[in-house]
Protein backbone atom coordinates (compact mmCIF):
# COMPACT_ATOMS: atom_id res chain seq x y z
CA UNK A 1 0.00 0.00 0.00
CA UNK A 2 0.86 3.27 -0.92
CA UNK A 3 1.61 6.49 1.14
CA UNK A 4 0.31 9.66 0.25
CA UNK A 5 2.71 12.58 1.06
CA UNK A 6 1.57 15.10 3.72
CA UNK A 7 0.99 17.61 0.79
CA UNK A 8 -0.67 15.28 -1.19
CA UNK A 9 -3.21 14.50 1.85
CA UNK A 10 -3.81 18.09 2.67
CA UNK A 11 -4.11 18.34 -1.09
CA UNK A 12 -7.16 16.02 -1.31
CA UNK A 13 -8.68 16.89 1.99
CA UNK A 14 -8.99 20.44 0.51
CA UNK A 15 -10.33 19.21 -2.66
CA UNK A 16 -12.86 16.73 -0.86
CA UNK A 17 -14.01 19.63 1.36
CA UNK A 18 -14.47 22.10 -1.11
CA UNK A 19 -16.38 19.60 -3.26
CA UNK A 20 -18.89 18.98 -0.56
CA UNK A 21 -20.04 22.43 -0.73
CA UNK A 22 -20.08 22.75 -4.81
CA UNK A 23 -21.89 19.37 -5.16
CA UNK A 24 -25.73 20.07 -4.42
CA UNK A 25 -27.46 17.99 -1.57
CA UNK A 26 -27.89 13.99 -2.64
CA UNK A 27 -28.96 11.54 -1.34
CA UNK A 28 -26.72 8.31 -0.89
CA UNK A 29 -28.99 5.36 -0.34
CA UNK A 30 -31.11 6.48 1.99
CA UNK A 31 -30.24 9.72 4.14
CA UNK A 32 -26.59 10.37 4.90
CA UNK A 33 -25.19 12.90 7.21
CA UNK A 34 -21.82 14.70 6.43
CA UNK A 35 -19.08 14.77 8.57
CA UNK A 36 -15.37 16.08 9.79
CA UNK A 37 -13.37 13.49 11.39
CA UNK A 38 -10.73 15.55 13.56
CA UNK A 39 -8.49 15.19 16.84
CA UNK A 40 -8.35 17.63 19.38
CA UNK A 41 -5.49 16.70 21.36
CA UNK A 42 -4.83 13.55 21.08
CA UNK A 43 -8.39 12.49 21.20
CA UNK A 44 -10.80 11.57 18.22
CA UNK A 45 -14.24 13.38 17.14
CA UNK A 46 -16.38 14.76 14.94
CA UNK A 47 -18.06 17.77 13.53
CA UNK A 48 -20.92 18.40 11.47
CA UNK A 49 -20.12 19.60 7.73
CA UNK A 50 -23.14 21.54 7.83
CA UNK A 51 -21.98 23.16 10.70
CA UNK A 52 -18.60 25.11 9.67
CA UNK A 53 -17.62 27.10 6.75
CA UNK A 54 -14.54 26.21 6.49
CA UNK A 55 -11.40 24.92 7.35
CA UNK A 56 -7.84 26.93 7.21
CA UNK A 57 -4.65 24.60 7.94
CA UNK A 58 -1.49 27.13 9.55
CA UNK A 59 -3.23 30.14 9.41
CA UNK A 60 -1.70 32.69 12.26
CA UNK A 61 -3.25 33.43 15.18
CA UNK A 62 -2.21 36.45 17.39
CA UNK A 63 -2.31 35.61 20.67
CA UNK A 64 -4.29 38.04 23.25
CA UNK A 65 -4.22 38.63 26.97
CA UNK A 66 -6.91 36.59 28.59
CA UNK A 67 -7.42 34.40 31.78
CA UNK A 68 -9.53 31.50 29.81
CA UNK A 69 -6.87 28.83 29.15
CA UNK A 70 -8.81 27.94 25.82
CA UNK A 71 -8.66 30.85 24.15
CA UNK A 72 -5.96 31.33 21.56
CA UNK A 73 -6.18 34.02 19.95
CA UNK A 74 -7.72 36.12 17.17
CA UNK A 75 -7.18 35.06 13.71
CA UNK A 76 -9.04 36.82 10.20
CA UNK A 77 -10.77 35.22 7.90
CA UNK A 78 -12.01 37.98 4.88
CA UNK A 79 -11.59 40.94 6.87
CA UNK A 80 -13.51 39.88 9.94
CA UNK A 81 -11.37 39.52 12.99
CA UNK A 82 -12.82 35.98 14.52
CA UNK A 83 -11.70 34.58 18.19
CA UNK A 84 -10.33 31.42 18.25
CA UNK A 85 -10.47 28.43 20.95
CA UNK A 86 -8.74 25.41 21.22
CA UNK A 87 -11.29 22.65 21.17
CA UNK A 88 -9.10 20.50 23.25
CA UNK A 89 -9.19 23.03 26.01
CA UNK A 90 -12.87 23.47 25.63
CA UNK A 91 -13.30 19.94 26.18
CA UNK A 92 -11.08 19.55 29.14
CA UNK A 93 -8.36 17.07 27.84
CA UNK A 94 -4.70 18.47 27.89
CA UNK A 95 -3.33 20.57 25.10
CA UNK A 96 0.07 18.84 23.84
CA UNK A 97 0.66 21.35 21.68
CA UNK A 98 -0.63 24.21 19.47
CA UNK A 99 -3.35 23.40 17.14
CA UNK A 100 -2.24 23.61 13.16
CA UNK A 101 -5.80 23.52 11.99
CA UNK A 102 -8.49 25.82 12.44
CA UNK A 103 -12.62 25.57 11.84
CA UNK A 104 -14.32 28.65 10.94
CA UNK A 105 -17.58 27.91 12.28
CA UNK A 106 -21.27 28.70 10.70
CA UNK A 107 -23.62 30.74 12.14
CA UNK A 108 -23.17 34.01 14.52
CA UNK A 109 -21.34 35.66 15.64
CA UNK A 110 -17.84 34.20 14.33
CA UNK A 111 -16.41 31.67 16.13
CA UNK A 112 -13.21 29.10 15.00
CA UNK A 113 -12.57 26.16 17.02
CA UNK A 114 -8.51 25.09 16.70
CA UNK A 115 -7.88 21.24 16.66
CA UNK A 116 -4.98 19.07 16.30
CA UNK A 117 -5.72 16.89 13.12
CA UNK A 118 -8.38 16.55 10.34
CA UNK A 119 -8.38 12.98 10.00
CA UNK A 120 -10.60 12.97 6.86
CA UNK A 121 -14.48 13.68 5.63
CA UNK A 122 -16.99 11.48 6.40
CA UNK A 123 -20.14 10.40 4.74
CA UNK A 124 -22.56 8.21 6.95
CA UNK A 125 -25.42 7.07 7.07
CA UNK A 126 -27.70 8.46 9.41
CA UNK A 127 -28.17 4.85 11.34
CA UNK A 128 -24.53 5.24 12.39
CA UNK A 129 -25.46 8.03 14.13
CA UNK A 130 -26.63 8.07 17.82
CA UNK A 131 -28.54 10.56 19.95
CA UNK A 132 -28.31 13.87 18.62
CA UNK A 133 -29.62 17.66 19.62
CA UNK A 134 -31.89 16.68 22.16
CA UNK A 135 -29.30 14.69 24.19
CA UNK A 136 -28.70 15.56 27.39
CA UNK A 137 -27.09 19.32 28.84
CA UNK A 138 -24.78 17.45 30.65
CA UNK A 139 -22.86 16.03 27.58
CA UNK A 140 -21.71 20.26 27.30
CA UNK A 141 -20.12 20.60 23.65
CA UNK A 142 -20.97 16.89 22.38
CA UNK A 143 -24.27 15.78 20.72
CA UNK A 144 -24.29 12.41 19.95
CA UNK A 145 -21.77 9.99 18.75
CA UNK A 146 -21.38 8.19 14.89
CA UNK A 147 -20.52 5.04 14.89
CA UNK A 148 -17.33 3.85 12.95
CA UNK A 149 -15.07 1.07 11.80
CA UNK A 150 -12.23 2.76 13.67
CA UNK A 151 -14.17 3.44 16.76
CA UNK A 152 -16.79 5.50 17.56
CA UNK A 153 -16.50 9.43 17.86
CA UNK A 154 -18.15 11.66 19.68
CA UNK A 155 -20.66 14.40 18.44
CA UNK A 156 -18.88 18.16 18.68
CA UNK A 157 -21.93 20.21 18.47
CA UNK A 158 -20.97 23.78 17.20
CA UNK A 159 -23.96 25.60 18.49
CA UNK A 160 -23.58 24.08 22.02
CA UNK A 161 -20.01 25.33 21.80
CA UNK A 162 -20.34 28.69 21.21
CA UNK A 163 -22.89 28.88 24.49
CA UNK A 164 -19.96 27.37 26.28
CA UNK A 165 -17.47 29.97 25.06
CA UNK A 166 -20.20 32.87 25.78
CA UNK A 167 -20.44 31.96 28.97
CA UNK A 168 -16.11 31.60 29.61
CA UNK A 169 -16.46 35.34 28.26
CA UNK A 170 -19.23 36.17 30.93
CA UNK A 171 -21.37 37.31 28.00
CA UNK A 172 -24.70 36.84 29.90
CA UNK A 173 -27.80 37.00 27.66
CA UNK A 174 -29.53 40.14 26.75
CA UNK A 175 -33.20 39.51 27.92
CA UNK A 176 -35.93 40.51 25.57
CA UNK A 177 -37.19 43.98 24.98
CA UNK A 178 -40.75 44.36 26.65
CA UNK A 179 -43.55 46.04 24.34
Amino acid sequence: MSRLSVADRVARLREDFDRSFAEPARVLDGETVQLLAVRAGDRPYAIRLDQSSGVHPDRPVTALPTSVRALLGVAGFAGTVVPVYDLAGLLAHPVPQRPRWLLLTAGEPPLALAFHELDRHLRVPVADVIGGSADVERQGCLRGMVRLPDGDRPIVDVPATRALVHQLAGHRPVPEETR
